[in-house]
């Protein structure tokens, strides 16, 4: 099996090499990668615009523009990378001999904010670029004329999680891991998230089975969790007892405006961020492989802050 891989580099890309070299040593991986790569079969990008080589089975898009937290970036950074880069990959793809397309989305190409419990057939609305960007995407792939050899697999994880993972969770390991206590206790959200091993076991399984009817597939975790158990299984993970203070919700949104005006770290968007639900329904991927996913969000989150210590 010889798959190409596009963004091998990123955190994502790091995880599903490892997965794969060291359960499946049969594939043969080749990634498309710029200018000098430590990789031995890597395939410049501008000799991918050329056509995909023959050789190739499977494609596993990861490359793309993530979700800019700082909001910095400019909203047409976001198109040219996740739109009109993965419209020249799947072109290549249709002309190709690949079999089967992979496609990382996410779930925000569907819903930045949803009440109930986000499944395949909410009708997308996207609020940020980064969400219409990765919708324009999916709906130029889902509106091309596809052959009966060859099948599209649009994956909609939520919030990605593993070891080497960075961001908000390794801000909320140290902010543990420092003795400070948590605030905002008072909220207690529900939010759904995907382990990095159940989204590559995923991935291997719609490369082995051919029996799975192409399009856009949620993936998540079994289980939710509130941010006040994050914070509890932080503190197991370093055996140390959870700091959580109850603040009355008013007090807290009220300095959260203030925040709004003065700058601060707690403002009105990053109060949401961090107390609102976000819920999501991984039935119909279980459903098409036949299967469970191999890891509770539990032990996921554990070893990703066990390794938070290496």
């Amino acid at each position: 099996m010889n798959i190409l891989i596009t963004g091998s580099n990123g955190f994502v890309g790091e995880n599903l090499k490892m997965f794969f070299k060291t359960n499946f040593p049969n594939y043969k991986l080749f990634f498309v990668e710029r200018g000098n790569s430590k990789e031995t079969n890597h395939i410049l990008w501008e000799n991918i615009e050329n056509g995909i080589p023959e050789s190739i089975n499977i494609i596993i898009h990861l490359a793309g523009k993530a979700h800019d937290l700082k909001n910095v970036s400019k909203p047409q950074e976001y198109y040219e990378v996740n739109t009109e880069l993965t419209k020249k990959i799947y072109d290549q793809f249709l002309s190709s001999n690949a079999h089967k397309f992979i496609f990382i989305s996410t779930c925000k190409a569907a819903a930045d904010e949803i009440q109930g419990i986000l499944t395949e057939t909410h009708i997308a609305n996207p609020i940020t670029h980064y969400g219409k960007s990765k919708l324009l995407a999916e709906n130029y792939i889902i509106n091309q004329n596809t052959t009966n050899n060859k099948k599209y697999f649009i994956l909609r994880p939520c919030m990605i999680y593993g070891e080497g993972n960075k961001g908000n969770l390794n801000l909320l390991y140290q902010l543990v891991k420092k003795g400070i206590p948590w605030p905002l206790g008072a909220f207690n959200n529900k939010r759904s998230f995907c382990n990095i091993e159940n989204l590559s076991f995923v991935i291997q399984e719609l490369i082995d089975k051919e029996n799975i009817a192409s399009g856009i597939y949620n993936i998540a975790d079994n289980e939710s969790l509130s941010t006040n158990e994050i914070i509890q299984l932080i503190a197991e993970s370093k055996n140390k007892k959870a700091s959580i203070w109850h603040i009355p919700k008013s007090l807290v949104t009220a300095l959260a405006k203030l925040g709004d005006k003065m700058k601060l770290p707690l403002n009105s968007e990053r109060l949401q961020k961090l107390t609102a639900s976000y819920l999501v329904d991984n039935a119909k991927i279980k459903l098409a492989i036949g299967k469970n996913l191999p890891f509770s969000t539990r032990e996921g989150f554990l070893k990703t802050f066990q390794s938070f210590n290496k």
